[in-house]
C-alpha cells in the first residue's frame, strides 16, 4: 500500500476547484454573516463569547484524543490569561494550562509567522512532564522514530489495526521547512482552502511523538483567524470535530491511503467548518440569555455565593443542580446553600425541577419575572 507521502507528486496535493467553488461561497457568506452578527454585540459580549468559544475548543480538541479535562479549569485558565473578571476563578492543572497557553498563542496574534521555535513551544507546553501518560516521550522537538515507524494503531496488543504510517523521522526537518514555507505564503490559495490543507498536512507528516492530532487543529484556528481577520474566535472547529470524530478519522485514513487529489478532504473540511459555522449560533444565543438574565437581576441584593453559583448555571453547568452540589460550589453549609436556593426560588431566578425528596433539583428560570 503507498500512503499520499510515497506518491511521487508529494506534498503538491491538489483539489477541482470547481467541485469547491459553491461551497466554499457558501461557507464564507455565513462565516461573514456571523462575524457580523459578533461584531454588533458590544466588546463586553464578544468578550464572552469569545471566551465560551475557545472554552469549546480546549475541552473538545482534548476529547478527541481520549483526554477529558474540567471545563471550568479551562474556562477560569483562559479568563486569567485574557484579563477578564469573570469571578469564581478556579485552579487550573499543568496540563489544562498548557492546552490554553498553546491555543491563545496561536490564535491571540494569527498573523505571527509560523517557527519551527513556535512549534516546539507548543508542544512542550502540552507536555510539561516529558511524558505522554506514564510513556517518556521527545518534547520540543522532532520524533527520533528511535522504537520503530510512527504509526496511527488501534485494537488489542497483538490484534492491531494499522490505519496510516508516517513519514521516516530523517525527513522531517527537510518536509516541516517545505510545509512552514507554505503556511506563510501560500499563494492565491483561499485562505478556508488553507486552513483544511494545512491540518491534512501536518498530520500526515506527525512530526512528533504525540500531540500531533491537538496542533493540526490549532494549526488550523490560526488559518482561520488569519481569515477571520480578527485576534477573537467565535466559532469552534474542534468542537464540530469532537461531533464528527469518526468520520473525522475514517475520512483522514481514506485521504491519508490516496493519491494526491485530495478534494474529498476539502469537502468534508468546508462541510464541518459550515456545521461549526452554524453550531455558533448556539453560543450567541447562551450570551444573549446570560445577559437578558443579569439585565432581570442587576438590582437584586444577591450575595457573592448566588452570584458565582447563577453564573456557573449560565455557562453550562453539567448535570443537576441540588442543594448539596450548592453547598460544594460556594463552599457554604447545606443550611445556608438552601435559604440561598429559597431565595433565588422567591426572586424569580430558579425553579425547583419536577421530583422531590432528596433528589430535588433545581434549574434556572429564564421566563419573564412578574410581580
Amino acid at each position: 500500500m503507498n500512503y499520499i507521502w510515497e506518491h511521487g507528486q508529494w506534498p503538491a496535493l491538489r483539489w477541482d476547484d470547481r467541485a469547491l467553488v459553491r461551497l466554499l461561497a457558501h461557507v464564507s457568506r455565513e462565516q461573514g454573516r456571523l462575524l457580523g452578527k459578533m461584531e454588533g454585540l458590544g466588546f463586553d459580549l464578544r468578550s464572552e463569547a469569545h471566551l465560551h468559544t475557545l472554552t469549546e475548543d480546549v475541552v473538545k480538541t482534548s476529547e478527541i484524543e481520549g483526554e477529558r479535562l474540567e471545563r471550568e479549569q479551562v474556562r477560569s485558565s483562559i479568563a486569567r490569561r485574557l484579563g477578564m473578571d469573570i469571578g469564581g476563578l478556579v485552579p487550573a492543572d499543568r496540563n489544562v494550562d498548557g492546552v490554553v497557553e498553546m491555543t491563545l498563542d496561536a490564535t491571540g496574534d494569527p498573523n505571527e509567522p509560523l517557527t519551527v521555535e513556535r512549534l516546539f513551544a507548543w508542544h512542550s507546553a502540552l507536555f510539561p512532564t516529558g511524558r505522554s501518560g506514564m510513556t517518556r516521550i521527545t518534547v520540543g522537538n522532532w520524533r527520533t522514530d528511535a522504537t520503530g515507524p510512527m504509526q496511527v494503531v488501534s485494537g488489542p496488543i497483538g490484534k492491531e489495526r494499522v490505519h496510516y504510517q508516517a513519514p521516516p523521522a530523517e525527513r522531517l526537518p527537510e518536509e516541516m521547512e517545505t510545509f512552514l514555507t507554505w503556511f506563510e505564503h501560500p499563494g492565491d490559495i483561499d485562505p478556508l482552502l488553507v486552513a483544511g490543507l494545512a491540518h491534512l498536512w501536518f498530520v500526515t507528516l506527525h512530526p512528533f511523538d504525540d500531540g500531533n492530532g491537538r496542533i493540526g487543529r490549532v494549526i488550523a484556528d490560526t488559518a482561520l483567524a488569519r481569515a477571520d481577520r480578527t485576534g477573537q474566535r467565535f466559532y469552534s472547529m474542534s468542537g464540530q470535530i469532537r461531533a464528527e470524530r469518526n468520520t473525522y478519522y475514517n475520512m483522514l485514513e481514506r485521504t491519508q491511503k490516496a493519491d494526491v487529489d485530495v478534494t474529498r478532504w476539502q469537502t468534508w473540511f468546508l462541510e464541518c467548518l459550515l456545521r461549526a459555522i452554524e453550531a455558533a449560533q448556539n453560543t450567541l444565543s447562551a450570551v444573549l440569555d446570560k445577559a437578558r438574565f443579569w439585565e432581570r437581576f442587576a438590582k437584586e441584593p444577591l450575595n457573592e455565593r448566588q452570584i458565582k453559583v447563577l453564573n456557573r448555571l449560565l455557562d453550562g453547568f453539567e448535570g443537576k443542580l441540588t442543594s448539596s452540589k450548592w453547598a460544594k460550589l460556594a463552599k457554604c453549609s447545606q443550611d445556608t446553600a438552601y435559604r440561598d436556593i429559597v431565595d433565588l426560588i422567591e426572586r424569580g431566578a430558579l425553579r425547583r425541577d419536577p421530583g422531590g425528596g432528596r433528589s430535588t433539583s433545581y434549574s434556572l428560570d429564564h421566563g419573564t419575572r412578574t410581580n
